[in-house]
């Protein structure tokens, strides 16, 4: 899959120069041979997955979602505790 096809991609990608050392390398490369995967897709997935972990939003729409959620006034009224 190429940047530009991307659903929602920003149309220039950022790019940074990352070092594995060999063992780390060597363990990426059986991962995405066993799951078919490149190592972009790979990374993809473990940064996705490191925002989700932390409650960071990916995309934009995630993140308006969020700053709804977390405004007072769209919090229904408070619920009574039965005794």
């Amino acid at each position: 899959m190429s940047d530009r096809s991307r659903k929602g991609s920003d149309p220039a990608p950022r790019r940074k120069l990352i070092a594995f050392d060999a063992e780390s390398w060597h363990a990426l490369q059986l991962l995405g041979r066993d799951r078919a995967k490149s190592l972009q897709e790979l990374a993809e997935e473990a940064f996705a997955d490191l925002l989700k972990k932390h409650d960071r939003p990916v995309t934009l729409r995630q993140a308006l979602r969020e700053s709804v959620r977390k405004q007072p006034a769209n919090d229904g009224p408070p619920r009574r505790k039965k005794r």
